[in-house]
């Protein structure tokens, strides 16, 4: 807040145009991947305009330009043996020597110090962070020249990843780097710049002490950060929220997966369609995380594994498969394939969300294998088999949830009206006014799938009054009480309940269950 004085001083520079460093690094930016895209044209626009670099500064402090200046001629003294004696100097006591010692001991003894000037100038900061490839990669045995990645925020462009390129361009003829990442800046919860003074700081302290540190790094796991990313109370909240739907997920599969042997795995071509549906979803998700960690979209699979785990584990696959996991025999087929895609299930989920969910991840998996001294850390991801991408089952379950979906908003309505207690109260007249869907509906049990006493289908419209929904066509659904008795075991309604001796409150599945005969349903 103080008027700039501007003074003329003489500076050292390197030329962008003299021995082609300009061309070099627009070449070099060209043969660079740039994540997001738009870095490419930022950087591009920025060495194309620019005047040449001014690799000097005049402060106390700093890495000096090991130079001396021939008084008589002016011109920079160019000389390997003074250059490797400086170099040896410094290496032994650092760059603070040039100013602490005799300056005639870096010229030797064949120059007259009275012939030469030394200069006091210190090298721009730019220039020493741009040097960090060369000391860091190259002099180590475990790295390799150039980078595979540099990655920091968007205002870099203008700085490191700028004078990275020009410092390797200059001496190595290529950029340091192989792809380029850059991040927007965190803002406060209303997209304003955090600041101590206006009391908007997010401290990520605070976070982790109040929700763990797993929830903080679900936040920048399902954050677009080419863009500058929001926090504050409501979108932690949010994550925590999403964090718990994760964590349920897990203890859902580690509480119906106890005592799972090998020998009690199925091979995917002796399942029932829904289990064979859920590993064709698995399959898609291998794909999206594959192609989010190519594209550094990591937000993209994040996302999609917490909607996969909300909508189609929780609130489909695990509140179908709650009967047969409860009441069917250990020994059924059924069951057999729906702990064998629950297996399935918590290996992939563990060891995908384990670079984000680092702790919950770890207690998942010890929860479930604690004498094993392995870690989930140690996991690589799982080979997806091709079999189980299956497009034309998804296709036939897409509708199939979808006629679902019209069954349950008329159960809901029943539920709403308290003319049932629970949809396992209801029977459901399905109409359906194409055969095709007629069709679908038969090669599959909607009573399971909608968790209900029956579904009776017909094949025409429904009649005035019926159940619809806006965006599904030709279904309609009617609902009234179901007949029969509630089995005390299953909770289902049958008309076979009470026929069985000794058993007088089972159903026919449950009583096999009880003597240990084989299930009807098998």
């Amino acid at each position: 807040k103080k008027p700039v004085i501007f003074r003329n001083t003489p500076q050292w520079f390197i030329s962008m145009e003299s021995t082609g460093l300009r061309a070099t690094a627009l070449d070099a930016i060209d043969a660079t991947r740039w994540v997001p895209e738009t870095g490419r044209n930022r950087i591009r626009s920025m060495v194309e305009s620019r005047p040449d670099w001014c690799v000097s500064r005049q402060r106390a402090w700093g890495v000096p330009i090991p130079v001396f200046i021939n008084k008589h001629s002016g011109e920079p003294l160019r000389d390997p043996e003074v250059v490797e004696r400086t170099a040896s100097l410094v290496e032994q006591e650092g760059a603070d020597v040039w100013f602490t010692e005799d300056w005639a001991s870096f010229l030797g003894p064949t120059r007259d110090p009275d012939d030469y000037t030394q200069v006091k100038d210190i090298l721009d900061v730019w220039f020493d962070s741009g040097s960090t490839h060369s000391f860091v990669l190259e002099n180590e045995e475990s790295q390799r020249w150039p980078a595979d990645l540099y990655l920091e925020g968007t205002d870099q462009h203008r700085g490191w990843f700028h004078s990275s390129l020009l410092e390797a361009c200059g001496t190595r003829g290529r950029a340091p780097y192989n792809e380029v990442l850059t991040h927007g800046f965190v803002m406060d919860g209303a997209g304003k710049k955090m600041s101590k003074s206006v009391g908007n700081v997010v401290a990520p302290q605070k976070i982790i002490e109040q929700n763990g540190a797993d929830i903080l790094r679900l936040w920048v796991a399902n954050t677009d950060y080419t863009e500058d990313m929001r926090i504050g109370p409501e979108i932690v909240k949010g994550m925590v929220d999403m964090y718990r739907r994760l964590r349920n997920t897990f203890r859902y599969l580690l509480g119906n997966l106890s005592s799972f042997e090998e020998s009690e795995r199925l091979p995917i071509e002796q399942m029932p369609e829904l289990e064979r549906w859920v590993l064709h979803r698995i399959s898609e998700l291998d794909v999206i995380l594959k192609a989010s960690i190519a594209d550094y979209s990591f937000h993209s699979f994040f996302s999609a594994a917490h909607n996969f785990c909300a909508s189609d584990l929780s609130a489909f696959y695990f509140d179908i498969r709650k009967d047969v996991l409860y009441c069917d025999s250990p020994t059924s087929m059924r069951r057999r394939a729906v702990r064998t895609v629950l297996d399935r299930l918590f290996y992939c989920l563990t060891t995908w969300l384990a670079p984000a969910l680092v702790f919950t991840s770890e207690e998942a998996w010890l929860s479930r294998f604690p004498s094993s001294g392995d870690s989930v850390h140690l996991q690589g991801f799982p080979e997806i088999p091709s079999k189980y991408y299956d497009k034309e089952l998804a296709d036939r379950w897409r509708r199939i949830r979808e006629i679902r979906r019209v069954i349950n908003g008329a159960l809901e309505v029943e539920r709403a009206e308290k003319r049932i207690g629970s949809s396992l109260e209801a029977s459901v007249r399905l109409y359906l006014s194409e055969k095709t869907d007629a069709d679908l509906v038969g090669s599959v049990d909607m009573a399971e799938l909608t968790i209900s006493a029956e579904v009776v289908v017909a094949t025409k419209s429904g009649p005035e009054g019926a159940y619809s929904v806006d965006g599904v066509k030709g279904v309609s659904v009617e609902v009234s009480s179901a007949q029969g008795e509630k089995c005390a075991r299953c909770w289902q309604f049958s008309s076979d309940v009470g026929t069985f001796p000794g058993h007088p409150d089972l159903c026919k599945r449950c009583y096999s269950v009880i003597e240990g005969g084989a299930l009807q349903s098998d």
